[in-house]
């Protein structure tokens, strides 16, 4: 269970880390776009966010060892991009869909960062009644 203030972001705080986590595959397609049997990876970023809203609400896993770095949840959504012009070498990177997907996701990005900017700055207003 989200604590209350938690509650105050809706389900943009779980979009963020899911923006988040498709940047990282989005920019590692990008820089193995040469790289010969790389095969690109996407988030379903519906289907991320949707298990998210059911159920707990929370994106975390458990990790196995102390050792382990902590998840956003989203791996188990990640699937290997089919490519439309398969390379001779085996990579799978289509360079310009890869970087027409990075800049959209960083449109969404901001997009959801600037909402719980809002959001914030509103409650900071309703706790000071408007004083600063």
């Amino acid at each position: 269970m989200k604590p209350a203030f938690s509650n105050s972001l809706g389900i943009h705080e779980d979009a963020l880390k899911v923006w988040t986590a498709r940047t990282r595959l989005l920019a590692a397609n990008i820089a193995n776009a040469d790289t010969p049997g790389f095969l690109a990876k996407d988030v379903d970023f519906k289907a991320v966010l949707s298990r998210a809203t059911s159920q707990s609400g929370n994106l975390a896993l458990s990790g196995t060892d102390a050792r382990h770095l902590p998840s956003s949840g989203v791996h188990d959504h990640v699937r290997y991009r089919v490519p439309t012009q398969p390379a001779l070498d085996g990579n799978s990177v289509d360079l310009q869909q890869e970087q027409g997907a990075f800049a959209e996701n960083a449109v969404h990005y901001q997009a959801t960062l600037q909402f719980i900017q809002s959001r914030l700055r509103s409650l900071q207003q309703a706790i000071t009644g408007g004083e600063r």
